[in-house]
């Protein structure tokens, strides 16, 4: 449509200039307004309790290959420094403290020689080892640890990393905090975990946005996870297109602001 030239001469007159910049300010910060992040568990709605909560008493296996430390104390000092000075693994980096499980299932201990670790849990593998010391320490105290369990945290988390496991499990959350906590691009509603069984691998989703995840047999992290957390391309694709939308419209108001002063200053 082409405007008379009275009235495109009250267009640019100086109340009308002013209200033009005014909404072109107005428009560009409502374009700066951000989604709001979603967060946990969104279907708690009011205080509630929830029934059929996993407990954390799982309790693994020790295998063969894995890394075991065993301190001993007790009060003979001398035998602690014997007991607790005699295993050694040898890794990539050299040699540390600890003991390997070997094919047979076995460790080897000072004064007992091959000992049957396979098959028993820390705390079953802790009271035989304390029975057997009996005769030689008085009153011990074995504490058995993993050295090699661990959790893999990769995609979209603040600070991707390998995270040890010395006891049994780690709660998917606490994984996550560990990380640094997910970045804003993430998909909490859908966390990859994959886990391996015997000569398989299961992969399971699970919901952070749902507080049902407290009762997912995998809530609790078994060692050996690998937590992948993917990312919301769909946001992402969102936030990009906003942000071009964003700058083209500012280039354009911007530039129609200049051409409408530079008109104004020619027809004044």
């Amino acid at each position: 449509m082409i405007l008379s030239h009275g009235l495109f001469i009250k267009l640019l007159s100086p109340h009308s200039l002013r209200f033009y910049i005014l909404v072109c300010l107005l428009a560009g910060m409502i374009s700066c307004t951000t989604t709001k992040q979603p967060g946990y568990f969104k279907t708690i709605q009011n205080d509630t309790t929830i029934n059929g909560f996993i407990s954390n008493n799982f309790e693994s296996k020790i295998r063969a290959g894995d890394n075991l430390g065993i301190t001993i104390s007790s009060l003979s000092p001398e035998e602690n420094i014997k007991f607790n000075s005699a295993g050694l693994i040898v890794t990539e980096k050299g040699t540390v403290p600890g003991y390997r499980v070997q094919l047979d299932g076995t460790i080897r201990l000072y004064r007992f020689g091959n000992v049957k670790a396979e098959g028993l849990t820390r705390r079953e593998f802790a009271a035989k080892l304390h029975t057997d010391l009996l005769p030689y320490l008085k009153e011990p105290i074995v504490n058995v640890t993993y050295l090699n369990h661990r959790i893999t945290m990769m995609g979209e988390v603040n600070k991707p990393q390998v995270i040890n496991m010395e006891d049994e499990q780690l709660s998917v959350l606490e994984a996550i905090v560990l990380s640094g906590d997910v970045k804003e691009n993430a998909r909490r509603e859908k966390i990859m975990i994959i886990r391996e069984t015997d000569n398989e691998k299961k992969i399971k989703y699970v919901n952070l946005e749902d507080h049902s995840i407290f009762n997912s047999p995998w809530y609790y992290l078994q060692p050996n996870d690998i937590v992948y957390v993917l990312s919301n391309t769909e946001k992402t694709d969102k936030e990009e297109r906003n942000r071009k939308l964003q700058t083209n419209f500012s280039l354009i108001a911007s530039g129609t602001t200049l051409l409408i002063i530079i008109l104004d200053r020619v027809f004044r």
